[in-house]
C-alpha cells in the first residue's frame, strides 16, 4: 500500500541538488515531519521561502540568504551540520546528481514555494566600482568594521585583537593567547626603545600599545575604519601611551612620512588584493628603512582551487568580507619579494587560528542576547555562521595563516639579522 510522503520527505527532493544525494542530515520540515538518520543534526526549515531561495540558488549563498532570514536553522551540533554540508558549502557551484527539473517543478509546486527570486536580506552587500579603489576599500571596510565595538568586544574579549592568537599551549586562555601573539611579532620585528613602527591596519590598537608599552617604540598606526579608530585613539590614552601611539585615519597609500624602522601588517592583506598587491608591497618597502623588517601575518588560500577573488559570489564576500581576497602563501611570498624585500622566516599558523575562531564563537554564544541587541539578529547570525564556517575551515586544512618576515636589504649587503633564531625566542 502506497503512502503520502511527508513534507520533510518532499524536501528532501527539493533539497538534492545542495545535499548531493546522500548527505547524513536530518530535514525538519514547518509542520514537525522529519527525514534523515536520527542521530545526526537536523537541517530545520521553518519557512517555505527558503526554499525559494534554494530553488535560484542551489549552492552556498542560497543557503547562507536563508541562514541570514532566519528561515532555516540548526537543531544539533553546527560544526557538525557544516561539515556534513561542505560540498556546498566550500563550492560554489552546487554540483551533484540533481533530480529531474520537472520532478523538482512537481514538488516545489506542491509544498506552494514556486515564484520569483526572493530579495536578499539586508545584511547582504554588493560593492559598486572597480575593486579596490580607496572609496570603495572605505566602503567595504565600512561594512566589516564599523558594526559596533561593543559588538566586537562581545567577541574577542578585552584584548580587542581581530587576527589568530599564539597558543603555546592548551592551558592558556583568549587573551594570553593574543598577548603572547603580540608579544611574538614584537620579538620577530626586533622592536627596541625609540625605533618607529609603522602597523598598517592597526585595528582597535591593541599591536600599537603592546608595542609602545612593552618595548618603548613610537608607533602610527593606519585603519581606515572610523569606529575603530576613535577606539584605539581612547584606548591609547587611557593606557597613558598617546604620546608615544599616534593613530590615524588613513589609507595606507596614503601614509608618506617614512622611514620606518620597523611595518606590521596583521590581518589586513587580504583586504588588499592581488592585483595591487605588488603596489602595496612596493610602498611598504619605500616607507622601510634599509635594514628594517615588515610583518606580514596573512589568510592564505591553500591552493589556487581555493583561491578567492572579488567577485566570488560566495557568503563571506557577500555577508563578511566584501572584496576580501585569498591566494596561496608562494603568490604571496613572490610578490613581496619582487618589491625588493628579502623573506627571512615563514611560519604557518594555520590550527592556532581555528582555536582562535572557536573561542569567538563560544563568546557569541555566551553573549548571544546583547550580541543581538548590539548589530541586529541578521548580523548575529552571520557572525555565527561565518566564524563556525572559517573555524572548520582551517581545521580541515582548506585555507592557513602564516606569518611572513622579510626585511629591506643594506645597498652594500650588511645582513640586518642574527644568523639564528634564537632571537625570536621569548
Amino acid at each position: 500500500m502506497s503512502t503520502t510522503p511527508s513534507t520533510a520527505d518532499r524536501l528532501r527532493t527539493l533539497f538534492q541538488p545542495v545535499l548531493r544525494g546522500g548527505t547524513p542530515i536530518r530535514l525538519r520540515a514547518w509542520d514537525g515531519s522529519e527525514t534523515g538518520p536520527a542521530d545526526a543534526p537536523a537541517l530545520v526549515i521553518h519557512d517555505r521561502r527558503a526554499l525559494r531561495r534554494l530553488l535560484w540558488k542551489p549552492n552556498q549563498l542560497g543557503l547562507a540568504r536563508a541562514w541570514v532570514a532566519g528561515e532555516i536553522d540548526v537543531d544539533g551540533d553546527l560544526y557538525e551540520l557544516l561539515l556534513r554540508l561542505a560540498t556546498v558549502v566550500w563550492n560554489e557551484d552546487g554540483g551533484g546528481d540533481r533530480p529531474g527539473a520537472l520532478r523538482l517543478l512537481r514538488e516545489a509546486a506542491s509544498l506552494g514555494v514556486l515564484g520569483p527570486q526572493p530579495p536578499p536580506p539586508p545584511e547582504e552587500v554588493r560593492m559598486p566600482g572597480r575593486a579596490h579603489t580607496r572609496s570603495r576599500d572605505r566602503r567595504a571596510i565600512s561594512h566589516h568594521y564599523d558594526v559596533s565595538n561593543d559588538f566586537y568586544r562581545l567577541i574577542l574579549g578585552p584584548s580587542m585583537v581581530y587576527s589568530c592568537a599564539y597558543w603555546r599551549d592548551d592551558e592558556s586562555t583568549l587573551d594570553v593567547a593574543q598577548r603572547d601573539k603580540l608579544d611574538l611579532i614584537c620579538r620577530k620585528l626586533g622592536l627596541r626603545k625609540g625605533q618607529r613602527l609603522l602597523d598598517v591596519g592597526c585595528g582597535w590598537g591593541s599591536l600599537a600599545i603592546h608595542a609602545a608599552r612593552e618595548y618603548g617604540v613610537e608607533v602610527v598606526g593606519v585603519t581606515i575604519s572610523r569606529e575603530q579608530a576613535d577606539l584605539a585613539r581612547k584606548r591609547a590614552a587611557e593606557a597613558g601611551l598617546a604620546d608615544r601611539v599616534e593613530i590615524r585615519l588613513q589609507d595606507y597609500r596614503e601614509v608618506t612620512d617614512g622611514p620606518y624602522d620597523a611595518i606590521a601588517s596583521v590581518g589586513m592583506a587580504e583586504h588588499v588584493g592581488p592585483a595591487v598587491y605588488a603596489a602595496y608591497a612596493a610602498i611598504l618597502f619605500r616607507l622601510l628603512r634599509p635594514g628594517g623588517r615588515l610583518l606580514n601575518h596573512q589568510i592564505a588560500a591553500r591552493t589556487d582551487t581555493t583561491a578567492v577573488d572579488a567577485d566570488d559570489p560566495s557568503f563571506i564576500n557577500r555577508y563578511v568580507f566584501p572584496d576580501g581576497q585569498l591566494v596561496p602563501l608562494g603568490t604571496t611570498a613572490t610578490l613581496i619579494e619582487d618589491a625588493g624585500f628579502e623573506i627571512r622566516d615563514v611560519e604557518a599558523l594555520r590550527p592556532h587560528y581555528a582555536l582562535t575562531l572557536r573561542e569567538w564563537s563560544r563568546n557569541l554564544e555566551a553573549h548571544w542576547d546583547e550580541a543581538v541587541e548590539l548589530a541586529g539578529l541578521g548580523r548575529a547570525r552571520v557572525w555565527r555562521l561565518y566564524m563556525a564556517a572559517c573555524a572548520l575551515a582551517f581545521e580541515t586544512d582548506r585555507i592557513g595563516v602564516n606569518q611572513i618576515l622579510a626585511v629591506r636589504p643594506h645597498e652594500d649587503g650588511r645582513d640586518p639579522l642574527p644568523m639564528t633564531r634564537a632571537w625570536m625566542m621569548p
